[in-house]
Protein backbone atom coordinates (compact mmCIF):
# COMPACT_ATOMS: atom_id res chain seq x y z
CA UNK A 1 0.00 0.00 0.00
CA UNK A 2 1.44 2.92 -0.90
CA UNK A 3 1.73 6.00 1.65
CA UNK A 4 -1.08 8.76 1.56
CA UNK A 5 1.02 11.75 0.85
CA UNK A 6 0.95 15.20 -0.90
CA UNK A 7 5.16 14.73 -1.35
CA UNK A 8 5.95 14.85 -4.82
CA UNK A 9 10.12 14.47 -6.12
CA UNK A 10 10.90 14.12 -9.48
CA UNK A 11 14.35 13.69 -10.82
CA UNK A 12 16.25 13.64 -13.84
CA UNK A 13 18.77 10.75 -13.78
CA UNK A 14 22.46 10.87 -15.99
CA UNK A 15 25.94 9.81 -16.09
CA UNK A 16 29.12 10.51 -16.60
CA UNK A 17 29.03 7.99 -20.27
CA UNK A 18 26.89 5.46 -21.31
CA UNK A 19 27.07 2.02 -19.71
CA UNK A 20 27.71 3.20 -16.10
CA UNK A 21 24.31 2.19 -14.71
CA UNK A 22 21.92 4.33 -15.00
CA UNK A 23 19.30 2.26 -15.17
CA UNK A 24 20.08 0.03 -12.57
CA UNK A 25 20.24 3.18 -10.05
CA UNK A 26 16.72 4.81 -11.39
CA UNK A 27 15.34 0.73 -10.46
CA UNK A 28 16.94 0.67 -7.16
CA UNK A 29 15.71 4.19 -6.42
CA UNK A 30 12.44 3.42 -7.31
CA UNK A 31 12.13 0.23 -5.25
CA UNK A 32 13.47 1.78 -2.44
CA UNK A 33 11.10 4.76 -2.84
CA UNK A 34 8.12 1.53 -3.01
CA UNK A 35 9.84 -0.28 -0.03
CA UNK A 36 9.04 2.74 2.19
CA UNK A 37 5.70 3.20 0.87
CA UNK A 38 5.68 5.86 -1.94
CA UNK A 39 4.29 5.73 -4.85
CA UNK A 40 6.87 5.19 -8.25
CA UNK A 41 6.82 6.37 -11.88
CA UNK A 42 9.74 6.47 -14.88
CA UNK A 43 10.30 6.82 -17.91
CA UNK A 44 13.25 6.85 -20.61
CA UNK A 45 12.04 8.85 -22.81
CA UNK A 46 14.17 8.49 -25.81
CA UNK A 47 16.12 4.69 -26.05
CA UNK A 48 18.90 3.83 -28.61
CA UNK A 49 18.66 0.07 -29.16
CA UNK A 50 15.53 -1.97 -29.45
CA UNK A 51 14.00 -5.29 -30.09
CA UNK A 52 11.09 -5.89 -32.59
CA UNK A 53 8.44 -8.02 -31.23
CA UNK A 54 4.84 -8.77 -31.64
CA UNK A 55 3.58 -5.15 -29.91
CA UNK A 56 6.72 -3.15 -31.51
CA UNK A 57 10.08 -1.96 -30.67
CA UNK A 58 11.32 -2.58 -26.89
CA UNK A 59 14.30 -1.29 -25.03
CA UNK A 60 15.66 -3.43 -22.28
CA UNK A 61 16.24 -0.46 -19.62
CA UNK A 62 12.77 0.89 -20.37
CA UNK A 63 10.93 -2.73 -19.90
CA UNK A 64 13.12 -2.97 -16.50
CA UNK A 65 11.98 0.75 -15.34
CA UNK A 66 8.20 0.01 -16.00
CA UNK A 67 8.38 -2.97 -14.44
CA UNK A 68 9.81 -1.31 -11.15
CA UNK A 69 7.24 1.26 -11.32
CA UNK A 70 4.00 1.15 -8.69
CA UNK A 71 2.50 2.79 -11.07
CA UNK A 72 0.56 0.85 -13.95
CA UNK A 73 2.43 2.34 -16.99
CA UNK A 74 2.15 1.25 -20.98
CA UNK A 75 5.76 1.08 -22.45
CA UNK A 76 4.51 3.80 -24.17
CA UNK A 77 4.39 6.29 -21.56
CA UNK A 78 7.76 4.47 -20.35
CA UNK A 79 9.42 4.94 -23.25
CA UNK A 80 7.49 6.92 -26.37
CA UNK A 81 10.57 7.09 -28.47
CA UNK A 82 11.89 3.76 -29.15
CA UNK A 83 14.66 3.71 -31.78
CA UNK A 84 16.22 0.37 -32.90
CA UNK A 85 19.92 1.05 -34.06
CA UNK A 86 22.02 1.01 -30.34
CA UNK A 87 23.97 4.29 -31.19
CA UNK A 88 23.80 7.74 -30.31
CA UNK A 89 19.72 9.00 -30.47
CA UNK A 90 20.36 11.71 -33.18
CA UNK A 91 22.48 8.77 -35.34
CA UNK A 92 19.48 6.13 -34.43
CA UNK A 93 16.96 8.70 -35.50
CA UNK A 94 18.59 9.41 -38.75
CA UNK A 95 18.45 5.81 -39.54
CA UNK A 96 14.87 5.16 -38.55
CA UNK A 97 13.71 8.58 -40.92
CA UNK A 98 12.92 10.50 -37.68
CA UNK A 99 13.79 13.90 -36.07
CA UNK A 100 14.22 14.33 -32.38
CA UNK A 101 13.08 17.28 -30.82
CA UNK A 102 13.23 18.93 -27.37
CA UNK A 103 9.88 19.98 -27.31
CA UNK A 104 7.94 17.09 -28.63
CA UNK A 105 10.15 14.91 -25.61
CA UNK A 106 9.11 17.40 -22.92
CA UNK A 107 5.74 16.69 -24.03
CA UNK A 108 5.87 13.30 -23.60
CA UNK A 109 7.84 14.06 -20.04
CA UNK A 110 5.15 16.77 -18.76
CA UNK A 111 2.23 13.43 -19.31
CA UNK A 112 4.06 11.15 -16.80
CA UNK A 113 4.69 14.09 -14.24
CA UNK A 114 1.02 14.99 -14.20
CA UNK A 115 0.55 11.54 -13.19
CA UNK A 116 1.53 13.00 -9.75
CA UNK A 117 3.16 10.06 -8.01
CA UNK A 118 5.10 10.51 -4.65
CA UNK A 119 8.50 10.06 -6.40
CA UNK A 120 8.93 10.44 -10.83
CA UNK A 121 12.29 9.54 -12.50
CA UNK A 122 13.21 10.51 -16.01
CA UNK A 123 16.37 8.63 -17.18
CA UNK A 124 18.57 10.20 -19.80
CA UNK A 125 20.53 8.63 -22.55
CA UNK A 126 24.00 8.28 -22.37
CA UNK A 127 25.48 11.05 -20.84
CA UNK A 128 24.54 14.85 -20.32
CA UNK A 129 25.44 16.05 -23.19
CA UNK A 130 24.42 13.68 -26.10
CA UNK A 131 23.23 14.91 -29.00
CA UNK A 132 19.43 14.92 -29.91
CA UNK A 133 19.83 16.58 -33.28
CA UNK A 134 22.18 19.19 -34.33
CA UNK A 135 20.91 21.77 -32.05
CA UNK A 136 19.99 20.09 -29.55
CA UNK A 137 20.84 17.77 -26.66
CA UNK A 138 19.42 15.74 -23.70
CA UNK A 139 20.66 18.70 -21.09
CA UNK A 140 18.18 21.05 -23.23
CA UNK A 141 15.46 18.45 -22.22
CA UNK A 142 16.37 18.75 -18.87
CA UNK A 143 16.13 22.21 -18.57
CA UNK A 144 13.15 22.93 -20.24
CA UNK A 145 12.01 20.44 -17.49
CA UNK A 146 13.45 22.02 -14.63
CA UNK A 147 14.40 19.39 -13.02
CA UNK A 148 17.12 18.10 -10.51
CA UNK A 149 19.45 15.68 -11.22
CA UNK A 150 20.91 13.06 -10.11
CA UNK A 151 24.31 12.07 -11.55
CA UNK A 152 25.35 8.22 -11.79
CA UNK A 153 29.08 8.00 -11.85
CA UNK A 154 31.15 4.72 -13.50
CA UNK A 155 33.50 4.26 -10.86
CA UNK A 156 36.73 3.26 -13.19
CA UNK A 157 39.58 4.67 -13.87
CA UNK A 158 39.08 8.12 -15.67
CA UNK A 159 35.80 8.84 -13.17
CA UNK A 160 37.18 12.02 -11.12
CA UNK A 161 37.70 14.15 -14.98
CA UNK A 162 34.44 12.49 -16.02
CA UNK A 163 32.50 13.25 -12.67
CA UNK A 164 33.63 16.75 -12.46
CA UNK A 165 32.92 17.89 -15.73
CA UNK A 166 29.98 16.78 -15.66
CA UNK A 167 28.72 17.89 -12.79
CA UNK A 168 30.36 21.65 -13.49
CA UNK A 169 28.30 21.04 -16.98
CA UNK A 170 25.02 20.76 -14.90
CA UNK A 171 25.72 23.63 -13.06
CA UNK A 172 26.77 25.95 -15.57
CA UNK A 173 23.33 25.04 -17.45
CA UNK A 174 21.12 26.48 -14.53
CA UNK A 175 19.70 23.13 -12.77
CA UNK A 176 20.53 22.03 -9.32
CA UNK A 177 22.47 19.04 -8.62
CA UNK A 178 20.38 16.60 -6.07
CA UNK A 179 23.18 14.32 -5.29
CA UNK A 180 25.34 11.58 -6.70
CA UNK A 181 25.82 8.05 -7.24
CA UNK A 182 29.14 6.17 -7.35
CA UNK A 183 28.41 2.55 -9.09
CA UNK A 184 31.41 0.33 -9.60
CA UNK A 185 31.76 -1.03 -13.08
CA UNK A 186 34.94 -2.44 -12.71
CA UNK A 187 35.89 -4.92 -10.50
CA UNK A 188 39.33 -4.85 -10.37
CA UNK A 189 40.26 -0.88 -10.04
CA UNK A 190 42.66 0.27 -8.32
CA UNK A 191 42.20 2.81 -5.31
CA UNK A 192 38.42 2.96 -5.67
CA UNK A 193 37.68 3.80 -1.96
CA UNK A 194 40.23 6.87 -2.56
CA UNK A 195 38.29 7.45 -6.03
CA UNK A 196 34.66 7.51 -4.24
CA UNK A 197 36.27 9.17 -1.25
CA UNK A 198 38.14 12.10 -3.24
CA UNK A 199 34.87 12.66 -5.33
CA UNK A 200 32.98 13.11 -2.00
CA UNK A 201 35.02 16.18 -0.92
CA UNK A 202 34.92 17.53 -4.49
CA UNK A 203 31.13 16.98 -5.78
CA UNK A 204 28.60 19.56 -4.10
CA UNK A 205 26.25 17.24 -3.41
CA UNK A 206 25.32 14.34 -1.45
CA UNK A 207 26.51 10.78 -2.35
CA UNK A 208 23.27 9.03 -2.48
CA UNK A 209 24.46 5.31 -3.17
CA UNK A 210 27.63 4.02 -3.33
CA UNK A 211 27.17 0.64 -5.16
CA UNK A 212 30.15 -2.12 -5.53
CA UNK A 213 30.86 -4.36 -8.59
CA UNK A 214 27.30 -6.54 -9.32
CA UNK A 215 28.28 -9.07 -11.77
CA UNK A 216 24.83 -9.89 -11.74
CA UNK A 217 23.12 -6.14 -11.76
CA UNK A 218 20.86 -7.03 -8.81
CA UNK A 219 18.54 -4.07 -8.38
CA UNK A 220 16.78 -5.64 -4.95
CA UNK A 221 20.55 -5.52 -4.12
CA UNK A 222 21.53 -1.92 -5.20
CA UNK A 223 18.18 -0.56 -3.62
CA UNK A 224 19.39 -1.89 -0.09
CA UNK A 225 21.74 0.70 -0.62
CA UNK A 226 20.05 3.55 -1.81
CA UNK A 227 19.48 6.32 0.68
CA UNK A 228 15.79 7.87 -0.03
CA UNK A 229 16.13 10.20 3.07
CA UNK A 230 16.88 13.83 1.69
CA UNK A 231 16.01 13.10 -2.00
CA UNK A 232 12.05 12.00 -0.74
CA UNK A 233 12.16 14.01 3.07
CA UNK A 234 9.31 16.37 3.14
CA UNK A 235 11.85 19.86 3.45
CA UNK A 236 13.80 18.73 0.22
Amino acid sequence: MTQPSPLRRSFFITGTDTGVGKTLFSCALLQAAANAGFSTAAMKPVAAGGVQTATGLRNEDALLLQAACTEALSYEEVNPVCLETAVAPHIAAAHAQRRLKVERIAGFCQGLLMRRANLTVIEGAGGWRVPLNDNETLADLCKQLKLPVILVVGIRLGCLNHALLTAEAIYRDGLALAGWVANTIDPDMPERFANVATLQKLLPAPLIANIPWLPSADIAQAAALVDITGLLSARA
